[in-house]
């Protein structure tokens, strides 16, 4: 589970990134945040891996406050970035076992082509070196490292950017996939067709706070846009 409590960010030159953000990801559901670039969605994020302190609130994972125990509540996550960093002459099996020993597991060779066929690489490209992947085929690759490690709970950031309409709807597969497996997800995304689509929760960030949120299917995709708009976002395609 993933808990923001009032959590603020200012920055030393006056900048104020997030303002008094509230918001629960139960295990289980997969939360979109959308916003316009700035808004504060990846800040959140930040809070949540410890790579940002905030100036008050508090990030809490599974019960655990961030900013106290930083160490622990890492080690209940994983993250994807929206530019994956990999070892790129490793294939993915060595990056993941490579990666899963960092985080204390250690995984034979079979155990890791197990874990990276259920996040959707084959045999052949297992073993092809990471350089040679499409962004699609990175971001399952650190979804399968993040599962590999045991994390509870997932965080992306912009993971279908950039991605192909078939990359983009295998990515929300596996994520659904990893939801019903229990995992708390949060995603930051500029997708509001695949947040409506997808998502049990959608919030929408503007200014560093959530000025609203809500289960998207009580709504079309229509609506969902225009709520979008309306917040300070693109607009939508109809």
């Amino acid at each position: 589970m993933l808990e923001a409590i009032h959590l603020s960010k200012t920055y030393r030159n006056g900048v104020r990134a997030l303002s008094d953000l509230s918001l629960r990801v139960p295990d289980g559901e997969l939360y979109c945040l959308l916003g316009a670039n700035g808004a504060g969605k990846t800040t959140t994020l930040s809070c949540f891996l410890d790579f940002t302190v905030p100036t008050s609130g508090q990030a809490v994972v599974d019960g655990i406050v961030v900013a106290e125990r930083p160490l622990e509540a890492k080690r209940r996550c994983g993250y994807v970035a929206e530019r994956v960093a990999v070892y790129e002459t490793l294939s993915a099996v060595e990056n993941l076992r490579y990666f899963a020993r960092l985080g204390g597991v250690r995984l034979t060779r079979a155990a890791a082509a197990r874990a990276l066929a259920d996040a959707g690489l084959d045999e052949f490209q297992q073993s092809r070196p990471v350089r040679q992947y499409s962004k699609g085929m990175r971001q399952k690759l650190a979804i399968a490292i993040a599962i590999s490690r045991g994390a509870d709970n997932l965080l992306l950031d912009e993971p279908t950017a950039g991605l192909d309409p078939t990359a983009a709807r295998e990515l929300m597969t596996l994520l659904e996939r990893v939801r019903a497996d229990g995992c708390a997800i949060l995603m930051s995304t500029h997708d509001v067709f695949r947040a409506a689509r997808h998502a049990d929760r959608i919030g929408i960030m503007r200014s560093g706070a959530l000025v609203r949120e809500f289960a998207p299917r009580h709504l079309t995709r229509h609506e969902i846009g225009a709520v979008y708009a309306d917040c300070g976002g693109a607009a939508v395609p109809a």
